[in-house]
């Protein structure tokens, strides 16, 4: 586990623009357990890919004018939020464990999900690309 001091200012950086940062299991059920309206879930991580990709490709895309917003925006820290992060990852199934991953949420079921690995060495706008085509598609 980080401690929570160190990665305080990467969590910021996505609650400082809108996402709820969840830090326990309840706090993901009520959120993922909804059967209406759409959720974005960051699973956020200490990693530079998270930094440099993940993080700025997520608030490109959320703020992006041609495109529809999901209705909830939420986000948990792995290696630091345990609980919510496993919770989280239990709706994210049948993908395996993978910080950071973006998840798109619809009437409760996982519609859209970017592991690391399509993360990992891709620039943040074109993961913003492929959100905004999730969420004009789902949202």
């Amino acid at each position: 586990m980080y401690p929570e001091h160190l990665t305080a200012p990467m969590a910021k950086d996505l609650t400082d623009f809108g996402f709820t940062g969840l830090k326990s299991a309840n706090d993901v059920h009520d959120v993922l357990s909804k059967k209406e309206g759409t959720v974005l879930m960051v699973v956020n991580s200490v990693c530079g890919c998270a930094a440099g990709n993940a993080r700025p490709g997520v608030k490109m895309a959320t703020s992006a004018k041609d495109a529809k917003r999901p209705d909830v925006l939420a986000t948990v820290f792995a290696g630091v939020d345990k609980d919510a992060t496993n919770t989280a990852r239990e709706y994210m199934l049948p993908y395996p464990p993978s910080s950071p991953s973006i998840a798109l949420f619809k009437d409760g079921e996982l519609v859209h999900f970017i592991e690391r690995h399509h993360i990992e060495g891709r620039p943040a706008q074109a993961i913003a690309e492929n959100l905004v085509m999730a969420f004009n598609k789902y949202c």
